[in-house]
């Protein structure tokens, strides 16, 4: 399921080439998730990178996460009995 989620989210990613001829991407609807680099190739690697460690701080803060193609990975809080 993590990587389903992961995958999904990187098929919204959006890429665009600057005027300096470097790459820049970025998964619209994850805020602050963004990479730059000399190739598409390497721009895509960084922003797996960047992506992962986002995610797993959000979770291990209990912070929401956007649910990605019906993927909801939000750690719930178990009811007491």
């Amino acid at each position: 399921m993590l990587l389903e989620y992961i995958q999904g989210a990187l098929e919204d990613a959006e890429y665009k080439k600057l005027d300096d001829g470097t790459w820049y991407s970025e998964i619209p609807g994850f805020e602050g998730i963004w990479s730059n680099g000399t190739s598409v190739e390497e721009c895509r690697k960084e922003l797996i990178e960047v992506f992962e460690e986002w995610l797993i701080l959000k979770l291990k803060d209990g912070d929401a996460v956007p649910v990605v193609n019906g993927i909801d990975i939000n750690i719930k809080e178990m009811a007491s009995t």
